[in-house]
């Protein structure tokens, strides 16, 4: 008669394939992880790569007018079709001095929060893409165009948004420029902040005059654990803002840390 295997060593071989498998799946996401990362830094070498004397096929257009006086626009060298190339939903650019942020904006034609769990290769997992959704034009011509990304422990995607807790780096004149095929706009900074985690798009109308200036005024009294304000830029209901949307450095699931620009030159 067979002597059974004790309940002990059945449980330890469980554990043992369980592990194995739990460090295969990480493995295999920490893969997936480096490559899209790596597939970012490419890209931002790319568009980072000013090309001496060389006229662009479609110029880049930036609408003057005071508001822009001493501020120097970045250079970027964007290629659209091989961004294309690279993922159709690709629409802008967006970077940010002060921080790490330097990555394409998406937006999926049919699924508003795909690109917060794939990345700009369709593989699933993180660090995901920057990318808006559908309540907003892809032409910035809206209120409020709010744009989303994670916060990872690595620092890419917004996690280096939280650097404007920082009241030495929130203190200095910080601006936010998108790209665009034909245009670049130009936002600059006025707040840093923790907000309720609820849809900004979806519970707010900004077309109503007096509902926008209530959500301006709760940006300036300071209502989130997380308030910087430059109570120097003006905002009002005749202009359009930005609003970079990520977790808090706690990832508490009640609060987001958000940064809002004000643009310095609409499209006329």
């Amino acid at each position: 008669m067979k002597k059974k295997k004790p309940v002990w060593l059945i449980l330890f071989v469980l554990f043992l394939l369980l592990l194995v498998f739990g460090i295969a799946v990480l493995l295999i996401q920490g893969k997936k992880e480096k490559t899209a990362n790596d597939s970012y830094i490419e890209m931002q070498n790319e568009v980072n790569k000013v090309v001496e004397n060389v006229v662009p096929e479609t110029e880049t257009e930036v609408e003057e007018n005071d508001a822009l006086d001493g501020i120097e626009i970045p250079e970027k060298n964007l290629d659209w079709d091989a961004l294309h190339e690279e993922n159709q939903d690709i629409y802008a650019w967006i970077y940010v001095p002060n921080t790490t942020v330097d990555y394409p904006i998406l937006q999926h034609p049919t699924d508003n929060s795909y690109y917060l769990n794939y990345n700009i290769d369709g593989t699933k997992g993180y660090p995901g893409c920057i990318y808006t959704e559908d309540y907003n034009s892809k032409d910035f011509s809206d209120i409020n165009t709010v744009i989303y990304g994670h916060n990872l422990k690595d620092k890419t995607m917004f996690s280096s948004l939280h650097n404007f807790e920082d009241e030495e780096v929130f203190d200095e004149d910080n601006y936010i420029f998108i790209y665009t095929e034909d245009y670049v706009f130009v936002y600059e900074v006025f707040a840093a902040y923790e907000y309720d985690a609820l849809h900004l798009l979806a519970n707010f109308d900004y077309t109503n005059e007096y509902v926008y200036q209530d959500y301006l005024d709760s940006i300036f009294e300071g209502t989130g654990r997380v308030s910087k304000v430059k109570e120097d830029v003006e905002v009002t209901t005749e202009d359009k803002i930005v609003t970079l949307s990520t977790c808090t450095t706690d990832h508490n699931s009640n609060y987001r840390f958000l940064v809002a620009g004000v643009l310095l030159n609409p499209r006329q």
